[in-house]
């Protein structure tokens, strides 16, 4: 899951270079409006390709999983409110 996500970000971000760097190399000397509008394309992406690779896939351990330790898990319930300590 975590290649996948990288593969697919960094053509996000390698199609948001080509979209900036061929804007102002040669798109420019044809239309200026399209050098501009490539631009506005290429400054959504980044935030995209961000949300896209921090994404939790179903197989991900996320932070609240279980660590292992006992009694660290049962320190963490207790402080979230999931379980209330037996005394």
């Amino acid at each position: 899951m975590y290649a996948r996500r990288r593969r697919i970000y960094f053509l996000l971000m390698g199609g948001c270079l080509f979209l900036f760097v061929s804007a102002w190399s040669f798109v420019r000397l044809l239309s200026v409006e399209a050098a501009v509008a490539m631009c506005v394309v290429a400054m959504v992406i980044p935030p995209v390709a961000a949300m896209i690779a921090n994404r939790r896939g179903p197989d991900d351990r996320w932070w609240d999983d279980p660590s292992g330790d006992p009694q660290s898990d049962e320190w963490w319930d207790e402080l979230d409110g999931k379980r209330r300590r037996d005394e």
